[in-house]
């Protein structure tokens, strides 16, 4: 193909949205996972849409959207999964935010002298990813717990929406670069190199102290999680009006266990306040715990 061919076939690939279209966009997303697209991100999902729409053989935004609005439950389901993964920025890496696990470390030596022999740390990543944030909160929290001499537990739960995403997380598999800013005694001990020398694992222990599920965050009143020691949800909330970021932060302090702690992005919501909670003031952080 030559190059004016190319050019000709990339200008047909992704036509333009009309603004009644991108309205019907911007409000279909924002009713099925409560995030918002601003104009500036036009572009953006006519080039997410179109590469979806030329694999199912697709012309016409409008054509997509009844695409999506009919037909069985099940295979809306799965087109809405694939199409939310396509529309998820996964911008993650591994310990992303230094001074938020630095707080979690001090949590979790708290957690340890305060508790007896047995206890049961109940962590969740929310919006986790690609697992790249569930798994740097499990080599913390492994690495302090086999250092006690105490017996103490620990579990994670990490979910999101996007099914594809999810599958990538359980597999635990990363391009070895994208490790290299982990500690290397850390990479040494909890990443194997696979059999292509491109890629590394996280060890089979590891990724058995994670469950993950798949959970809009539309929907967690509906979520299982409770009494939860820990709930770190950061690079999420951004994405959202601030009426529904309340009603998110309200629903996570619902579910933290007395003197458990809400680790959020700094930045990411300004004046927010809950009665049960109370600020905790750790360098270049944002997080809460609650008191009552």
């Amino acid at each position: 193909m030559g190059a004016a061919e190319t050019a000709r076939w990339s200008i047909k690939s992704t036509p333009s949205m009309d603004a009644e279209q991108f309205q019907l966009w911007q409000a279909f997303l924002e009713d099925r996972t409560g995030m918002t697209l601003s104009n500036e991100r036009k572009t953006f999902l006519e080039t997410s849409l179109n590469i979806r729409m030329r694999e199912l053989g697709i012309e016409g935004y409008d054509t997509y959207y009844q695409h999506l609005m009919v037909g069985s439950t099940q295979s809306r389901a799965m087109e809405w999964s694939i199409l939310a993964d396509r529309l998820t920025v996964q911008e993650t890496s591994f310990f992303r935010h230094p001074g938020s696990y630095a707080l979690v470390e001090e949590f979790t030596q708290r957690f340890m002298a305060e508790q007896p022999d047995g206890a049961n740390l109940d962590v969740w990543s929310v919006g986790c990813s690609t697992g790249e944030e569930a798994y740097s909160l499990a080599m913390m929290i492994n690495e302090q717990f086999s250092a006690s001499k105490q017996k103490l537990f620990y579990g994670i739960t990490a979910t999101d929406i996007s099914l594809p995403t999810l599958a990538k997380a359980r597999k635990g598999e990363y391009a070895a670069r994208r490790v290299l800013q982990v500690d290397p005694l850390l990479r040494e001990k909890y990443f194997t190199p696979t059999h292509n020398g491109q890629t590394v694992k996280i060890t089979s222990d590891l990724r058995e102290r994670i469950c993950f599920a798949r959970l809009n965050v539309l929907d967690l009143s509906t979520a299982p999680m409770d009494n939860m020691d820990l709930i770190f949800c950061q690079n999420m909330l951004i994405y959202f009006r601030r009426w529904r970021k309340r009603q998110i932060l309200n629903q996570l302090a619902e579910r933290l266990a007395q003197g458990g702690i809400l680790v959020l992005g700094p930045g990411e919501v300004t004046n927010w306040q809950h009665p049960d909670l109370e600020r905790i003031y750790f360098a270049d952080t944002l997080a809460f715990r609650r008191c009552r």
